[in-house]
């Protein structure tokens, strides 16, 4: 019947290890201890329905809840292993069954299995006792029956491993008797048979043997010593047969735990009763204290609710004749909160992309507190201000998933706080700060420092001069944020962009590869394109306008008088003229611009000084005085225009001012006085040959030579070179200014003058050429241009005859005020013979 009822409560405990499988989703497997390390325990991918290579795929952790790990998972072949030895007893103790519970955690998607394994005992542990002997002392007046309890001993193995039975050796006076407690342990107790006979026997030797059931079989014997005494007829007896007490975890050392108390009805010494511990392991040693004389149980130890809820304790209460009493003592350990909540890390993604999508897992971990009840019941939370949200799963696991986008140039990293609290009173917290790096993504363009970048060049530069940096700013680290810097193709005054400019790819120094001309080209705009070296690459444009500064490189130029022209320019100018008279107008021009062309006249050499002045802004050249019959009939002007540039630029031009009388019209034929003479030419050309014979001369002979240069000056008499007037190409209609005393009208002259003054009469005069109508003032007028510079000085000689001179005269009269002002070009050529007069022909 006892069978039956025992089978019919293990199929009860299998049914419902079975129904609880099912509802736990757990694996259960069995393994004894002792087994070496890297023995197999079993492969799961059969128990977990996965496939071959599945387990790494979902990055499958082996996640154990003791504080030590056991086993390892192998996520390629799926097998189980053992990591380090197992010793049932260190870990367990006599806890049955012996559990070890591990978790495999599976993510994509997520999902936890429970792996419990079962230690199953092996007989390693031979039973002893906590002494070398047991000693007694018996009165001899004891009755027969009367029962001794033995300390049993210990055996760390269960089960069948554990002590099964006990052997006293052969003795006529005792016998044993073997009981079980209600855990199933066994305890001994030794019968006295007969009644003892202190006579006969005063000490008896006993060998007590304890024997397990395990396979070999291992025993542990003990020596009992009885010593037979003179009668105490009276036992000890505690006042309670059981004591029971509450006590709190952590409390402080030598808090009263109990008091027991136990009286004897004998007298003197027989009833002298001592304290103590009676079959109690060894642990409890180290975590109580009993006072022998008063009875009181005291804390020895640290008390830790989480390494055992409760103790039972034997005292045995001896007194002075040697009998004894025994009574239990039930300590219940209550529990305190004491542990603060634990957070595991299991796993970690760290860095993520700024670009990772919305709810991707971040940080997975688990949150356990070893406390029990409310004490043991755990909140968790994070900085709300964080772009991360914490999501619950079961078996206390938590997801920290992105809640909000992510952005690395406006935060690099989080140092994620969780914070885990438990609901005792008062509650404990456990903070836990994970480092989440962000990596970097190429989502930022370059961005320039400005919108426009205008840079200055002088021109005349040299060809790779820097003009200037362009400069742009990536947000992004590393390879995103190295740029590189191009042209863009375009056109400068026609031609290509990369023929003018050049750029530093890596620096964006901007170089001049050519020397530009302010007067050419005053301006451009190029584009710059920074790229950064990101996948893909992004890229922003920016123009620079280059501006072109000038240089004052070019001299003044005259339009009036023509520069470098080989023939002089000569102006006529009525002797009847009065102080301010407007001679002509001198015009010059500056390719600069800016400072660099304001120009500014000035006479820089004249015959008369006293006699001309010149307008420095506009080049007007009149007379400061009235003319006389003392004044040079040739007068030369040496006319200096000069810029306004540093250093500033001079051009100088000579202009020849013939004095004249007796002519009242102002359109004068232009007559080419070397097709008239042509003997005219070849005078002049022998003079020139002379005047370089004379500076060669002076060269070399130094101040013989100047002083013959002063005598022949004085020598020789002035004379006139002859050289076709210039005329401006348009002579307006109504050019006339009868104050200046400027002329209304064209007519030839054929002038004949007495050599030395020309003061003398006109003796008869004759037209040339035919009168032009003054109805038709647009009539083509034939002229040639003449201009006088610094480079041919005349060469003069008086000594020559009269030479005749034929005269055109033109009048400008365009306004004072606006362009030009009206002028009268004058040509005058005289040929005369020594003491013949001169002749003059006019119509």
């Amino acid at each position: 019947m006892e069978d039956y009822f025992r089978s019919k409560q293990g199929l009860c405990f299998l049914l419902f290890l079975y129904v609880t499988d099912i509802l736990c989703v757990s694996i259960h497997y069995s393994l004894p201890e002792e087994k070496k390390t890297g023995s197999l325990v079993a492969n799961v991918l059969k128990d977990l329905k996965l496939g071959v290579g599945e387990l790494s795929a979902r990055r499958a952790q082996l996640v154990s809840k003791s504080s030590k790990q056991y086993f390892r998972l192998d996520t390629h072949s799926g097998n189980l292993l053992i990591s380090d030895k197992i010793d049932r007893e260190a870990l367990c103790g006599l806890t049955e069954p012996c559990l070890l519970v591990s978790q495999i955690v599976l993510q994509n998607p997520l999902k936890i299995y429970s792996i419990e394994i079962k230690i199953e005992d092996v007989n390693d542990n031979a039973p002893k006792f906590s002494k070398t002997d047991f000693q007694f002392e018996i009165p001899e007046n004891i009755p027969p029956n009367t029962r001794f309890p033995l300390e049993s001993a210990q055996d760390e193995d269960l089960g069948e491993n554990s002590i099964q039975n006990y052997t006293l050796s052969p003795s006529e006076y005792f016998h044993l008797g073997v009981e079980s407690n209600t855990d199933g342990s066994k305890y001994v107790t030794l019968i006295l048979e007969k009644a003892l006979d202190r006579e006969k026997e005063t000490n008896l030797v006993l060998i007590l043997t304890a024997v397990d059931g395990g396979v070999p079989q291992r025993t542990g014997t003990i020596q009992i010593n009885v010593n037979v005494l003179d009668s105490n007829d009276n036992f000890p007896e505690f006042t309670q047969s059981e004591y029971k007490a509450i006590l709190k975890e952590n409390c402080a050392r030598d808090t009263l735990v109990s008091r027991v108390e136990a009286r004897d009805l004998d007298f003197g010494s027989n009833a002298q009763i001592t304290y103590s511990f009676h079959r109690i392991p060894e642990k409890l040693y180290n975590l109580f204290h009993l006072n022998e004389m008063t009875g009181e149980i005291t804390t020895f130890g640290e008390i830790d609710y989480e390494k055992e809820t409760n103790y039972e304790m034997t005292i045995k209460a001896t007194d002075g004749g040697g009998l004894f009493g025994h009574c239990k003592v039930l300590v219940e350990i209550e529990d305190v909160n004491d542990n603060a909540p634990e957070v595991s890390v299991i796993s970690i993604n760290s860095p993520l992309p700024e670009d990772t999508p919305l709810e991707t897992l971040v940080v997975l971990f688990s949150v356990e507190d070893q406390d029990s009840g409310d004490n043991g019941q755990t909140l968790c939370s994070v900085d709300m201000n964080l772009p991360f949200v914490l999501k619950v799963t079961t078996n206390s696991f938590y997801q920290l998933l992105i809640q909000r986008p992510l952005d690395r140039e406006k935060v690099s990293e989080y140092n994620v706080t969780i914070t885990a609290m438990d609901r005792g009173s008062p509650r404990l917290t456990s903070t836990r700060i994970i480092n989440v790096q962000i990596s970097d993504v190429n989502d930022n363009p370059p961005v320039y420092e400005k919108s426009l970048f205008e840079m200055q060049l002088q021109e005349n530069n040299i060809p790779g001069l820097l003009i200037g940096s362009v400069q742009a700013v990536d947000l992004d680290t590393e390879q995103n944020a190295k740029l590189s810097y191009s042209l863009l193709p375009g056109n400068i005054g026609g031609g290509p962009v990369a023929s003018y400019i050049s750029i530093n790819s890596e620096t964006g120094n901007m170089y001049a590869l050519r020397s530009l001309d302010y007067e050419k080209i005053k301006d451009f705009k190029v584009t710059v394109k920074a790229t950064d070296r990101g996948t893909p690459s992004l890229s922003s444009d920016v123009v620079v306008h280059v501006i072109i500064t000038d240089e004052n490189d070019n001299t003044p130029f005259f339009l009036y008088p023509l520069q470098n022209s080989t023939s002089p320019c000569n102006e006529l100018l009525p002797k009847m003229a009065e102080a301010g008279y407007l001679i002509t107008k001198v015009v010059a021009v500056d390719g600069d611009s800016g400072q660099n062309s304001w120009l500014s006249y000035e006479l820089l050499k004249a015959t008369d000084p006293a006699l001309f002045s010149i307008g420095a802004q506009n080049g007007e050249v009149r007379t400061r005085r009235p003319l006389t019959e003392r004044d040079a009939s040739k007068q030369r002007l040496v006319i200096a225009v000069r810029d306004n540039g540093v250093p500033p630029q001079t051009s100088t031009a000579m202009l020849n001012i013939l004095l004249v009388d007796g002519f009242s019209d102002p359109y004068l034929k232009v007559v080419d006085v070397r097709q008239q003479d042509p003997e005219d030419e070849g005078t002049l050309t022998m003079y020139l040959v002379i005047c370089l014979a004379t500076v060669s001369f002076v060269f070399l002979l130094c101040i013989v030579s100047f002083v013959g240069i002063k005598m022949c000056k004085k020598d020789h008499g002035s004379s006139f070179i002859v050289a076709p007037p210039h005329f401006p190409p348009n002579i307006p209609e109504n050019c006339t200014d009868s104050q200046s005393g400027s002329l209304s009208r064209n007519y030839p002259y054929d002038v004949c003058l007495t050599n030395g003054s020309l003061s003398s009469e006109f003796r008869f005069l004759r037209p040339l050429i035919p009168v032009f109508s003054v109805a038709d003032p647009n009539s083509a007028v034939n002229h040639n241009n003449s201009s006088v510079s610094q480079e041919h000085p005349e060469c003069l000689d008086d000594n020559k005859a009269g030479e005749q001179v034929q005269a055109s005269l033109t009048e400008d009269a365009a306004p004072r005020s606006g362009g030009p002002g009206c002028t009268v070009n004058q040509a005058i050529g005289a040929n005369a013979n020594s003491g013949q007069n001169d002749w003059l022909s006019y119509q």
